[in-house]
């Protein structure tokens, strides 16, 4: 058997804006993960096991496009074996689907680390990034290249689409909640609607982008000075962006503005919008009964993290 684990993850800043060029802040969350196990099989062929989404079935059964299918194939072709083995891969993922914490990269990235080792020709992390970035074309259209990243290396970092990675330095720990809506996060239909806006009025839009990437450049440095107050002044003012590119919703708007009302240094929504997460930068003692009142507004899930 051979295992490989990826995290989930949270965009801090740059949500959409990032499509356009302009510079994103996303972190990984441990606390979710997607796990892989692949083991020889008795039966030939290559038989899927992922029983959270109710799916078993051998990879011949599955749509060319199915996102499992693509990065199965995909780091066949990327160790250069292009035979298929009588195997096994199981998937289980505590990140919840649709959310915006990076499900579907994850469980593309632990799936492509666990077969090539399994197949003796493990992958670099650059290639296992550039697989999941195919995966998530499936799932969102015309993606960022963040939530692959970000997964892959497991590390903070400021992302620039087209640019070199780098790694984001936390010049002290800070902490923060996640709060869950339990509406699916379509980032497909998000990005699609934001683009059609831009399209009406490119001008004004570029303007509102070029707004967010000042606010990730400024969180950066915030957060490399371990400056959590005014980090949390620029989610406020990231998350007013959002609203008015119409990514937001009531449900969103409702978590963030109680997660405020009961002491956050700021809150944002997280991902895509229109459903999925919201995040919220809190002093450590708060975290807990940040975390209940948001449970006790709606919110399905919560998950405290410390970034570091």
């Amino acid at each position: 058997m051979t295992a490989a684990s990826a995290p989930g993850k949270i965009i801090l800043f740059g949500e959409h804006a990032v499509v356009y060029g302009r510079p994103a802040l996303a972190v990984p969350v441990t606390e979710v993960h997607a796990d892989v196990e692949v083991t020889d099989s008795p039966q030939p062929g290559i038989w899927i096991d992922a029983p959270d989404i109710s799916l078993q079935a051998e990879l011949t059964e599955l749509a060319d496009a199915h996102p499992l299918s693509v990065i199965i194939i995909g780091t066949f072709k990327a160790v250069g074996i292009t035979y298929k083995l009588p195997l096994k891969i199981h998937i289980h993922s505590t990140i919840p689907v649709a959310s915006g914490l990076g499900s579907g990269a994850a469980v593309s990235v632990a799936i492509a680390r666990a077969l090539s080792a399994h197949l003796g020709l493990p992958l670099s992390d650059d290639q296992v990034s550039q697989l999941a970035y195919g995966t998530e074309r499936l799932y969102h259209g015309t993606p960022s290249g963040i939530d692959n990243t970000v997964v892959t290396f497991a590390c903070p970092v400021y992302f620039v689409k087209g640019q070199t990675n780098e790694t984001l330095r936390v010049g002290a720990p800070f902490t923060v909640v996640i709060g869950d809506t339990g509406i699916p996060a379509l980032t497909k239909e998000s990005v699609a609607d934001v683009r059609r806006l831009w399209e009406e009025d490119i001008p004004h839009w570029e303007k509102v982008f070029d707004e967010v990437g000042d606010l990730a450049r400024r969180a950066r440095e915030a957060i490399e000075r371990g400056n959590a107050s005014y980090l949390g002044e620029l989610m406020n003012l990231n998350h007013a962006l959002l609203q008015t590119m119409t990514v937001s919703s009531p449900d969103l708007d409702r978590l963030v503005h109680v997660a405020r009302s009961t002491g956050a240094l700021g809150a944002k929504l997280s991902g895509g919008g229109r459903g999925g997460n919201m995040i919220a930068l809190v002093k450590p003692e708060r975290a807990e009964i940040i975390a209940n009142a948001l449970r006790t507004v709606g919110a399905r899930n919560t998950i405290i993290t410390t970034v570091q």
